[in-house]
């Protein structure tokens, strides 16, 4: 299973040793995969090293009901709060109840929580912003990359799961790809193309499940705490396959990304907030002295400790309003000691800059964090096709609403990566018709790349500027606009040329662009991550923006033959 020539094959799968593909290697597909392992063989791709994850960014922890001063419906009614009114409660009530297990599973794993003995499990709890109570399990401030590092060695060990490093998908394979587009409904997943990245060779690969576990879209901005990988992959894969997509309009931009000249994406995390951090204004008196003004009480009864979207959107406003290029973090007053031992890979970092956390506050700014939308599923990750599923960043689940509760992220990819597994193995396996391999008969190689590159820089100027933290109507057009004249380029380049990572990345991304910018034209409040001058005011009532696409009808525009 783990040579190439027993992946891509034109004839139908055989029902017996058919694998589950998982796209990505971050929490979500590492725990999709250790539960189904023992039964149904897997094969997961890393478009990069695995260790390029969002996973192993997150710092913060994961979300445990655990404490005896906490409860299931403080949970649920935290995470409906940071939502803005459109968390769907059936999910966020799962999602809660099965909190408990999921820590203890990682435990069990290996991960190495930081622990205290009066603790419950055994482990420390901390708090951040928008929890009532301290839920938080964490290692240190590394805690996404303890939780990847553990769960990733038990792949790497099981002898079912084959894991390929440089293997991007490109999409999935559909009724579509059969030779019957137009003509009947496109229902079913059959599986996917993957480029092998080294060898510029594109494998037709069956499967009895595909797992879109690919994160989420930071890269579509200019400046991102996300990793290299976070160009919406899953979710554009999915959209072209037929499946709804909802909530993209709610892109949560982390109030405190490091802004140094040498370090543009390091997470300041929400912890440090929680554990008593203040955020000030760096203003100068009238004889020229620099003084840190506190400014959060004045935005928020909540200050600091309100949710990421109220704290953003509070330091934007006071950048521009002083003509700043960040504020401060002050966390000084906490002691070396416990900066130390609490926010080590922080501390760390920030003197490797210059920069003593126990003696300076850090400059911090906003930057994109957290796609709150994705494809639409049920709890178990079932897409609107069958053999389709997604987990994690991907998705839109109704747990986020219009603001994702820090650190329900990972906790939701261990909570639906068990209940997907579970959905898939229940699933009765099916012989696969005959796939087709990938046509490039019709494309040359590429004649210049630098268009890849103008193209990307292009698209995430546009979006920083005008789909970012504040929007109007105006700005909501005008990169409709622009993003318009570049997909029909990016289009054109596709169905012309050899495919390589760079060139289906920027495809990802562009097609992910339009669906953030859709989704905001249509709705017409500022409620959550959206906020639009236009539109000031809550709606009383609100829903979920979910966008159809009619994938039967042909285009008659010149192609690739497997579109």
């Amino acid at each position: 299973m783990s040579s190439e020539s027993s992946l891509s094959s034109s004839a139908g799968g055989a029902a017996a040793g058919l694998p589950v593909v998982i796209v990505g290697a971050g929490l979500a597909g590492l725990a999709v995969a250790l539960h189904l392992a023992p039964t149904v063989p897997v094969i997961m791709l890393a478009k990069r090293k695995v260790e390029e994850s969002a996973t192993t960014r997150a710092q913060g922890g994961i979300v445990g009901v655990l404490g005896a001063d906490d409860s299931i419906e403080s949970h649920v009614h935290d995470t409906q709060e940071a939502g803005a009114g459109i968390v769907d409660e059936d999910t966020a009530r799962f999602i809660a109840e099965n909190s408990a297990e999921a820590i203890e599973w990682l435990v069990q794993q290996g991960v190495p929580f930081t622990h205290d003995p009066s603790g419950p499990l055994g482990l420390h709890l901390t708090r951040e912003g928008g929890h009532a109570v301290r839920r938080i399990a964490h290692a240190a401030d590394a805690t996404g990359k303890a939780i990847h590092e553990a769960l990733l060695e038990a792949v790497r060990q099981h002898p079912n799961i084959t894991l390929h490093e440089r293997w991007m998908a490109i999409d999935v394979i559909t009724d579509k790809h059969l030779g019957d587009a137009g003509q009947h409904p496109i229902k079913n997943c059959y599986g996917v193309y993957v480029l092998n990245i080294d060898e510029g060779k594109v494998l037709t690969i069956p499967a009895r499940a595909v797992v879109l576990a690919s994160g989420g879209v930071g890269k579509v901005y200019r400046y991102t705490t996300n990793p290299e990988t976070s160009t919406g992959d899953g979710i554009a894969m999915a959209w072209r396959a037929g499946c709804r997509i909802g909530n993209m309009e709610f892109i949560q931009f982390h109030p405190t990304c490091l802004y140094h000249p040498l370090e543009r994406n390091f997470l300041i995390t929400e912890a440090l907030r929680g554990e008593g951090g203040l955020l000030k204004l760096p203003l100068k008196d009238a004889d020229g002295n620099v003084h840190a003004e506190r400014f959060m009480p004045a935005h928020d009864p909540r200050a600091e400790l309100a949710p990421r979207d109220i704290v953003a959107r509070a330091i934007d406003f006071e950048i521009k309003k002083h003509g700043l290029d960040h504020v401060l973090l002050d966390a000084t007053h906490l002691g070396e000691a416990f900066l130390k031992e609490h926010f080590p890979t922080i501390y760390q970092r920030c003197m490797e800059l210059g920069i003593d956390i126990a003696k300076d506050p850090i400059p911090v700014v906003p930057a994109a964090h957290y796609t709150c939308g994705g494809v639409v599923t049920d709890l178990n990750g079932q897409s609107d096709l069958h053999g389709l599923y997604a987990v994690g960043e991907t998705t839109y689940t109704g747990l986020h609403g219009a603001n994702r509760l820090a650190s329900n992220s990972l906790l939701e990819c261990v909570v639906l990566g068990k209940s997907c597994a579970e959905m898939i193995m229940q699933k009765a396996v099916v012989n696969l018709p005959k796939l087709p391999e990938w046509d490039e008969s019709q494309v040359e190689d590429a004649d210049e790349q630098v268009v890849i590159a103008h193209n990307w820089d292009e698209l995430r100027l546009v979006m920083w500027n005008y789909v970012g933290i504040m929007r109007t109507t105006r700005r909501l057009e005008r990169a409709q606009h622009r993003i318009n004249m570049l997909k029909a380029e990016i289009d054109d380049y596709y169905a012309n040329f050899k495919v390589n990572r760079d060139l289906l990345e920027l495809r990802n991304l562009v097609d992910c662009a339009d669906l953030i910018v859709r989704s905001a034209m249509s709705r017409h409040e500022s409620r959550g991550l959206h906020y639009v001058r236009d539109y000031p005011d809550l709606l009383p009532a609100s829903f979920p923006t979910i966008l159809f696409k009619n994938v039967n009808k042909r285009s008659g525009k010149k192609t690739r033959k497997l579109r």
